[in-house]
C-alpha cells in the first residue's frame, strides 16, 4: 500500500515552507478539463498527491515511485485520470463539480511544491427563445414605420449575458435604438427599407453561446387592427412600468392628503351631536 508515502507527504505539507500558486479554470456540464500539474524548471518529481479541497476534502490520485493511482474513493471515481506528467484529467463534469484542487509534489531532493486551482463548472448555453411585438401604429408614428420590440430569454443559465447583432454589412449603430432589461428587450423603428434586415439575439457565459435570429418586418405585414393582438402584446412591456408608476403616484398622494384625518374629526362631530358642545360627553342609554 501507500499509505507510509502518503502520510510523508502530508508531513511535508505541515513542517516545510511551501511556494503556493492559484489559478482559475472553466469547463462546462458534460465536457472535461485538465488540471494542469505546474512545477519550476528542474523539478524533479519523486512523489506527488492530487486533493479536492472544497466543498470537501478527498483523496484523487497519487504518484509513487513510478505508479499512478486514481482509484480513491471519491466523487471523481471513474472520472478521474493521471497523466505521465501529473496533470488530472476530470470528465464527464457534473453541475456539482465546482470548487477547489490542490497537487502537491515533492522533487527527488525532498523540496515540496503545491498548486492551487479554482475549477468552475457552468451549465451549457440553450438557444435563446426570441418574440417579436409589434406596437400599434399612432398619430405620432410616422406612416409605413413600424416600431417593433425583441424580447430575448435563455432558460436556466447563470452569468448569462444578452446582446443583440444586426444580420447587415452596414454597421449597427446601438445609438439609434433602445435596450430594457439587462439587454433582453430591444426596441428598434423599422421602415420599408428594412424588410429584409435580420437581428439575432446572442446569449453566453464563460464557457458557451448561442444564438437566436429574427426577421421583424415580417411581423409588421400581420399587425392588427388597434386594440387586438398586437396592442395586447405591447402591454406585456408597457404595464409593468405603468403600474409602478402608478403606485408611487397612489402612495404618495395618500402621504401628504389630509383627507383622512378630516373625516375621523366629521365623524366625531356626527356622533357628539348639534347639542352637546363638550366631545369628551356621551349619551347615556
Amino acid at each position: 500500500m501507500v499509505m507510509r508515502p502518503l502520510w510523508s507527504l502530508l508531513l511535508w505539507e505541515a513542517l516545510l515552507p511551501i511556494t503556493v500558486t492559484g489559478a482559475q479554470v472553466l469547463s462546462k456540464v458534460g465536457g472535461s478539463v485538465l488540471l494542469v500539474a505546474a512545477r519550476p524548471p528542474g523539478f524533479q518529481v519523486r512523489e506527488a498527491i492530487w486533493r479536492s479541497l472544497w466543498p470537501s476534502e478527498e483523496l484523487l490520485a497519487t504518484f509513487f515511485r513510478g505508479s499512478l493511482e486514481t482509484l480513491y474513493h471519491s466523487r471523481f471515481l471513474g472520472r478521474a485520470q493521471l497523466h505521465s506528467n501529473l496533470s488530472l484529467e476530470l470528465g464527464p463534469l457534473e453541475s456539482g463539480d465546482s470548487g477547489n484542487f490542490s497537487v502537491l509534489m515533492v522533487d527527488t531532493r525532498g523540496q515540496p511544491w503545491t498548486q492551487t486551482l479554482q475549477l468552475k463548472v457552468y451549465d451549457a448555453v440553450p438557444r435563446p427563445v426570441v418574440q417579436v411585438f409589434i406596437a400599434v401604429g399612432g398619430d405620432s408614428q410616422p406612416s409605413k414605420t413600424c416600431q417593433v420590440f425583441l424580447s430575448c430569454w435563455a432558460p436556466n443559465v447563470s452569468e448569462i449575458t444578452y446582446s443583440w447583432r444586426r444580420e447587415t454589412t452596414m454597421d449597427f449603430g446601438m445609438e439609434l435604438h433602445s435596450l430594457f432589461t439587462d439587454g433582453q428587450v430591444l426596441s428598434i423603428s423599422l421602415g420599408p427599407g428594412d424588410r429584409d434586415v435580420a437581428y439575432s439575439c446572442i446569449v453566453s457565459n464563460p464557457v458557451s453561446w448561442d444564438l437566436a435570429t429574427v426577421t421583424p418586418w415580417d411581423s409588421c405585414h400581420h399587425e392588427a387592427a388597434p386594440g387586438k393582438a398586437s396592442y395586447k402584446d405591447v402591454l406585456l412591456v408597457v404595464v409593468p412600468v405603468s403600474l409602478l408608476l402608478m403606485l408611487v403616484t397612489f402612495f404618495s398622494a395618500w402621504h401628504w392628503c389630509p383627507c383622512s384625518g378630516k373625516k375621523k374629526k366629521d365623524v366625531r362631530a356626527d356622533r357628539v351631536g348639534p347639542e352637546t358642545e363638550n366631545p369628551l360627553v356621551q349619551d347615556l342609554p
